[in-house]
């Protein structure tokens, strides 16, 4: 497996029908201060270039910085405004999925990029977060209610985990999945706006990714990114015709390294990158300075692989 480095940190490489609620044009915070379950904080309009945040573990202000593109050449105008909206997707009445969509205002590219959650559903705060920041970079993100309303929290004895997640039927949310899926289709592609979608996911959605995929087999989605992905099938990979990035930390005892080289050896054009001392969670909800500047990293080559696959290459 080859090697690069990489200025903060060590990374090993190998390759191979809706209802809505309109919100405000809006600009959100990095949010890790933010409680979890509640709305995105909103903010004034604003360019992102000029959006400040602090990170839970630093007083300093630092400055976000999204770009369209991966050049040099910096623009000005590459990350504006995000639109965020409530959809339903799927049946009227009480069976639909709840969803949230973000859209660039503008520079949009018009690709679509499904974003399936950890286990503290489509409502966390960090979640959003990651959401508004790809749609910043040109996208139209959708971050379906996985969990129906009743996510994991973290008052809940960890005794109780596996009663909660055997609750959420694998055949339920596999079929909400497809319906977001379907959502996408005939909003992106059927349309002529975008040739194929991209897939995210993080955590519990990480794993869903390489299920997604395998199913698909190249029909919609053209790319895919599994961070840290847990209970996963490595013997899904040789199904899967769409490249797939998957990001980890060698210290994750969720998500064994060993798992994804057995995943990548059978996805033509796949990429692996370990973060050296990294744990479960770090690239969407960093807890120390030093994950901040880790999870920076992981979101530009995230960003790159995105911009490679569906707007270089579309």
């Amino acid at each position: 497996m080859a090697s690069m480095t990489i200025p903060t940190f060590t990374a090993s490489v190998s390759s191979t029908g809706s209802h809505s609620r309109v919100l405000p044009d809006v600009a959100f915070l990095r949010s890790s201060f933010l409680p979890v379950r509640a709305p995105p904080r909103l903010l004034s309009p604003t360019n992102c270039k000029s959006i400040l945040w602090k990170s839970r573990n630093q007083n300093t202000a630092k400055k976000i910085c999204c770009s369209l593109l991966k050049l040099e050449n910096e623009n000005d105008e590459a990350c504006e405004l995000v639109s965020g909206m409530e959809i339903t997707l799927g049946e009227d009445g009480s069976d639909g999925i709840p969803a949230y969509l973000f859209k660039a205002v503008k520079n949009n590219n018009g690709a679509g990029i499904l974003l399936l959650s950890d286990i503290f559903g489509f409502e966390d705060s960090f979640t959003r977060d990651f959401a508004y920041r790809v749609a910043c970079n040109g996208y139209n993100v959708l971050v379906p209610d996985l969990f129906r309303g009743d996510p994991w929290r973290k008052d809940r004895p960890s005794s109780t985990f596996e009663q909660w997640i055997s609750s959420h039927y694998p055949e339920r949310m596999a079929k909400d999945i497809a319906i977001s899926e379907k959502w996408m289709v005939d909003e992106y592609l059927a349309a002529g706006i975008s040739k194929k979608l991209g897939i995210i996911g993080f955590c519990f959605g990480g794993g869903r990714v390489i299920e997604v995929l395998a199913k698909d087999q190249g029909a919609h989605f053209g790319v895919g990114v599994s961070f840290y992905g847990t209970r996963i099938d490595p013997s899904l990979g040789p199904k899967i015709k769409a490249p797939v990035l998957f990001i980890s930390g060698d210290e994750d005892p969720l998500c064994q390294v060993s798992v994804l080289e057995d995943l990548h050896k059978g996805i033509e054009g796949s990429k692996v990158v370990i973060f050296k001392g990294r744990g479960h969670g770090f690239a969407h909800r960093p807890q120390s300075p030093e994950e901040d500047k880790d999870a920076e990293q992981a979101f530009l080559i995230m960003r790159n692989w995105l911009c490679d696959e569906l707007v270089v290459n579309k």
